[in-house]
């Protein structure tokens, strides 16, 4: 009889470290595991926008371990937690009922199969990128030297451990022939050689490109599969931006609209009784750009892009006539609005990154969260 594996609160927090590491994040931010013992089993996780009283008490109602919400119940250094102020009462609620609190936050909106990537499909558009592309220093040139005939094998181990793409492209890697040369010790096994003799061999030099948070995993299969006893290779930080890395997203739409339909189209697809136009509604749109939650930062990367309008929320008066003043209109659909779609997609990726493991976690949505404001 196959014995169940024990799921644990770090099984969780390693697999959305998987699909949206923690280096994705703003500096600012703060994400992964709030609050709660990595060690504790888990069998249930419930998924929602904001960590509160609300949250916990539906946690504790549908039996979950963990709350994975996108907004950080702890934001701020803390200097003391007690039950006088929101985060306190949550935290001190959460440990008592025995409940861990993850946050997925910046990452969440910055990584590739992200939250603005779903923004994005929500409001259909096509042949998208990152609105603001993120810094150099997210990629790495992996630089190994293969006996010839092993090239392949070893290739292949980097490959299906997350190296050689390069946006829409996989197994991407250039080889070399050249003569490498060594004197194995007294204390060696060589491969090829004997030892304290001088041993010169055709190699491979092989290279290809690693996302940063995925050297170590690729690294480990290269040097698991390489035929050598001590591997040789080199790992070279590079000033390449990921083309697939970034904040917001920008793309277009099937056919041109107004900018009074194209609001329309957002109300619809968002589920938004009301939002905010800036700029006349009889503009027309093709190129759009997004950010969930607060983008107005990114106005000007809208412009430059050459974009008709962004879409975001939480856009205050000067940001209106920033705006405006670069030919960029702009639609508030407000800061729930743009980010609540996370929680039923989230929940899904989840659901099947975790069958992929062979972890059994149920993934709950939340239900009922509302968005702070309303009209009258």
């Amino acid at each position: 009889m196959k014995k169940e594996r024990i799921v644990r609160i770090q099984d969780l927090v390693g697999l959305i470290n998987a699909l949206y590491p923690p280096a994705f994040a703003e500096e600012w931010d703060n994400v992964g595991l709030q609050a709660g013992d990595p060690s504790a089993q888990l069998s249930r996780v419930l998924i929602c926008l904001d960590p509160g009283p609300k949250s916990i008490e539906a946690a504790r109602t549908v039996g979950a371990q963990a709350i994975l919400s996108h907004h950080p119940l702890i934001f701020r250094p803390l200097k003391n937690i007690t039950p006088c102020d929101e985060t306190g009462r949550v935290l001190f609620a959460a440990i008592r009922e025995g409940i861990a609190v993850i946050s997925a936050h910046t990452n969440l909106d910055r990584a590739p199969g992200g939250l603005n990537d779903w923004l994005a499909a929500r409001l259909g558009l096509v042949h998208t990128a990152p609105l603001a592309f993120a810094g150099g220093g997210d990629l790495l040139k992996l630089v190994v030297f293969v006996p010839t005939g092993y090239e392949n094998q070893v290739a292949d181990a980097l490959f299906s451990a997350g190296a050689g793409k390069i946006g829409h492209y996989d197994s991407c890697a250039f080889r070399s022939r050249g003569t490498g040369s060594f004197r194995p010790g007294a204390d060696t096994s060589p491969f090829i050689g004997r030892q304290g003799e001088v041993e010169a061999v055709a190699e491979i030099r092989l290279e290809t490109i690693v996302p940063r948070e995925l050297v170590n995993r690729v690294v480990g299969k290269m040097q698991k599969i390489h035929p050598y006893e001590e591997v040789a290779y080199d790992l070279i930080p590079l000033g390449n931006r990921r083309p697939d890395l970034g904040l917001g997203r920008v793309g277009r739409l099937p056919e041109p609209v107004t900018l009074g339909e194209f609001a329309r189209q957002v109300k619809a697809a968002l589920g938004v009784r009301f939002l905010r136009l800036v700029g006349d509604a009889e503009t027309r749109v093709a190129k759009v750009a997004l950010c969930g939650g607060s983008g107005a930062s990114l106005i000007a990367d809208a412009a430059r892009q050459g974009a008709d309008v962004l879409v975001t929320g939480d856009v205050k008066y000067h940001d209106a006539q920033n705006a405006l003043s670069q030919g960029l209109t702009l639609i508030d659909a407000g800061h729930f609005a743009t980010e609540q779609l996370m929680v039923a997609e989230l929940a899904q990726t989840l659901r099947s990154a975790a069958q992929q493991r062979g972890l059994d976690i149920e993934f709950v949505k939340m239900e009922g969260e509302v968005d702070p404001f309303d009209t009258v």
